[in-house]
């Protein structure tokens, strides 16, 4: 042991080492670039068939967690992966070298799955999901979830009904912020909420069954669970098998790409920025989608261009000095400054456009009657009050509208880019445009239901009738014309420049309470990584729980598998045919069977119709796989004895039963256990996939750190150390039983007495 911790980690410092080395990959910008790249896609997601289908000359490389497809980007071993755009800002929130391209592949739906004939399931939550859109909550937890700048989340208490027959959801939850575990460890995300408000709706208790997001669709197929309520797509493909309920958000697929070398940590040498013209060749954040990214890459063509997915991310940029400057309209600038002290602007405004609604270009109704409507409120003041409460005075506090009757809801298309258009306040959507579209609404006597999504997918929702309009402080530009009709002008919006209060020219004086974030040392990544993935929210308790778990199922397996082992050993060593053959077919087969699809197979057909504890289904797997090996090495120490050994005990007076046990088992045992702690030590580190039936063992635990913190390495390595000490604490176990056991460490012992 003292000889293997020294080897061990020097093979740790190995992998670490190899891991910091980039050498030269493919570079992608853009779909094309693609097109001959290692992309990872998600085994059993949608993503396969898109990757497959747009990039036919790729090499597709599948993954069981998209974390694992990212850990191989960051080490070189990809070019790229595909996942959904929610969890792709999320991921590449938390890792600065992954950025993600701004050029949705699909478009998405995703809902509740049900299995095929349960349509009374599947009524009811078709009939609860209405109501939840119709009166709002659907439209308050995008608000409050599915923001891309947002950090933390507002989760609302739910009293859950403690009685009833519960309703069983399958979840893979390692997909924040759609579904994940919480730092109590709770399942939470938008979609955990949303299935509690079902349950209470239906008055049924919720089990969530965390499991692998490729065992979901069998698990429903096996009747293991009721629902797949966790982010799942309802694609063509997976409608075969089984069925779903109406959408309730949407999501894109895109790919997430390493950052490239000019957009990396380092800090060329700038003077101060005294106007706009002082923007050349710097880096400089925009928001994708907007048009500040089309003025900066025309008129900057020497800068560096970073796209960030929302506005709180580019200022967080900015804050850390990973960008310079940025844009925005005066209005926003207004609302940013006041939160952000150590800003300011540069200059004047650069440009300026008109602002209006996006509509369905065959929608021209819809945009001749808001118009109108426009054109009423400017003549009956509204629109002038509306005016100066949300820009000039800066005032928060929406006013009553006129209630409506109708029930043909008006689905307005909108993404939180703050005040003074559209921002949350109270879990509400607030701001000039959502009472602008309220009112609308109000006009048509049409109730609105506000779908709140990436400004970058503000154009392609309404240009393919997913909302009815668009309504976001919207640029009217050329190239969106192309695409989409807008109303009349309601606003002019003037652009402005900002930047860090240190890094402009005419501020040179004023203190700046947030400086430029300074580059951590190794250590200091090390400590920083430490207190993220398992110190915040203890998270050391996921560890702590999932530890248990691998050393339970590991020794019960391994006293399963040894004495099931001892019993095959004796039947493949009996005269009677009955007993050899049926052992030496079971030895055959478990051996040749890999033990993830004994596992699948044991829990998802042969126990399919019982409710029967996963852990209990690892341990028969494991126990079985286990057995099939140590019949063989229990017959092989066996065989190994001089035979003459047996019959001296039988001469001796023994019976056969008293020959064995104290003679023929004690020198089995010796010279089977080297062999014998190779076969457990293997069988410790196979219990790492025991999250393809829903148990979370020690590696679950990790995909669960990772998929809140979104770090690609460090889970991955305390995994392995705990698996190492796991395993070495347990081979001193069997040293000492193999000490104790061996003949001569007990002459010894008596010699030295």
């Amino acid at each position: 042991m003292k000889k293997t911790l020294p080897l061990s980690a020097g093979l740790l410092l190995s992998l670490l080492a190899l891991t910091a080395c980039h050498p030269d990959r493919l570079t992608i910008e853009a779909l094309d670039d693609a097109n001959h790249a290692k992309i990872g896609v998600l085994t059993g997601s949608t993503g396969e068939a898109i990757a497959a289908k747009r990039f036919p000359e790729a090499t597709l490389m599948h993954f069981d967690d998209i974390l694992d497809a990212a850990a191989a980007v960051k080490a070189n071993q990809l070019d790229t992966f595909l996942t959904a755009d929610l969890t792709a800002n999320q991921l590449v929130k938390k890792n600065p070298g992954l950025k993600v391209l701004n050029a949705p592949l699909s478009f998405e739906h995703l809902a509740i799955g049900v299995r095929k004939g349960n349509s009374d399931l599947l009524a009811s939550l078709n009939a609860v999901l209405a109501e939840m859109r119709a009166d709002g909550t659907l439209a308050s937890m995008e608000s409050r979830w599915l923001q891309v700048g947002t950090t933390t989340y507002d989760v609302p208490t739910l009293t859950m009904p403690t009685t009833g027959k519960p309703l069983r959801v399958g979840v893979a939850a390692t997909r924040e912020p759609l579904i994940f575990v919480d730092g109590q460890g709770l399942i939470s995300g938008h979609d955990a909420e949303m299935v509690r408000r079902i349950g209470i709706k239906l008055n049924r208790p919720i089990e969530f069954i965390d499991m692998k997001f490729m065992a979901l669709i069998q698990s429903l197929q096996a009747e293991k669970i009721d629902i797949i309520g966790g982010g799942m797509a309802a694609s063509d493909e997976r409608k075969k098998s089984i069925d779903f309920t109406d959408s309730y958000t949407d999501i894109h697929q895109v790919l997430v790409v390493p950052t490239s070398a000019s957009a990396v940590e380092t800090e060329p040498t700038h003077h101060k920025i005294t106007s706009s013209s002082d923007l050349h060749g710097r880096k400089i954040a925009a928001q994708i989608g907007t048009a500040y990214v089309l003025y900066v890459t025309t008129n900057y063509p020497d800068a560096t261009t970073l796209q960030y997915q929302s506005a709180s991310d580019v200022i967080m940029a900015i804050k850390s000095g990973k960008a310079e400057a940025s844009l925005t309209d005066v209005e926003a600038l207004k609302e940013i400054l006041k939160a952000e002290p150590t800003l300011a602007a540069v200059g004047e405004p650069v440009f300026s456009f008109p602002v209006g609604l996006g509509f369905n270009k065959d929608n021209t109704a819809l945009k001749q009657q808001f118009n109108d409507f426009l054109k009423s409120i400017r003549q009956n003041g509204v629109y002038a009050d509306m005016q100066k409460r949300w820009l000039d005075d800066q005032d928060t506090q929406a006013q009553p509208i006129p209630a409506v009757t109708g029930t043909n809801a008006l689905v307005v298309g909108t993404s939180v880019s703050g005040l003074p258009y559209v921002a949350v306040k109270d879990n509400e959507l607030v701001g000039f445009d959502i009472e602008l579209t309220k009112r609308f609404a109000a006009s048509l006597n049409r109730p609105v239901q506000f779908s709140n999504m990436d400004f970058s997918s503000l154009v392609a929702a309404v240009a393919t009738k997913k909302v009815d309009l668009i309504a976001d402080s919207i640029f009217i530009t050329e190239e969106r014309q192309k695409k989409i009709d807008f109303s009349d002008s309601y606003d002019e919006q003037a652009v402005r420049v900002f930047a860090l209060k240190s890094n402009i020219a005419a501020l040179d004086g004023t203190p700046d309470a947030t400086p430029a974030a300074e580059k951590l040392g190794y250590f200091a990544r090390v400590a920083d990584s430490f207190r993220s993935n398992i110190l915040l929210e203890k998270r050391y308790l996921l560890i702590w729980d999932g530890l248990q778990t691998t050393v339970i199922i590991s020794i019960l397996a391994t006293l399963f598998g040894t004495a099931l082992g001892g019993l095959i050993c004796f039947m493949r060593m009996s005269a009677s045919g009955w007993l050899r053959h049926p052992a030496s077919i079971y030895i055959a087969i478990l051996r040749g069977t890999p033990v993830l699809v004994l596992l699948m197979v044991i829990f998802y057909i042969v126990f399919a119709s019982l409710s029967i504890s996963p852990i209990l289904v690892a341990v028969i797997a494991f126990g079985m796989n286990f057995a099939a090996y140590f019949a063989e090495i229990f017959r092989a120490g066996m065989s190994s004895l001089d035979r003459g050994q047996t019959e001296a005990g039988i001469a001796m007076g023994f019976s056969q039963t008293r020959t064995f046990i104290n003679i023929v088992l004690p020198q089995t045992i010796v010279r089977i256990l080297p062999v014998y702690k190779g076969e457990f030590i293997s069988l410790v580190k196979m219990t790492s996939i025991v999250g393809y039936i829903a148990v979370q063992d020690l590696t679950k635990a990790s995909d669960i750190i990772r998929s809140r913190t979104f770090d690609a390495f460090f889970p991955l390595m305390m995994i392995a150390v705990l698996y190492f000490l796991i395993s070495g604490v347990l081979l001193q176990a069997l040293n000492y039983l193999e000490r104790v056991t061996d003949p001569k460490t007990k002459r010894r012992k008596a010699g030295a007495v």
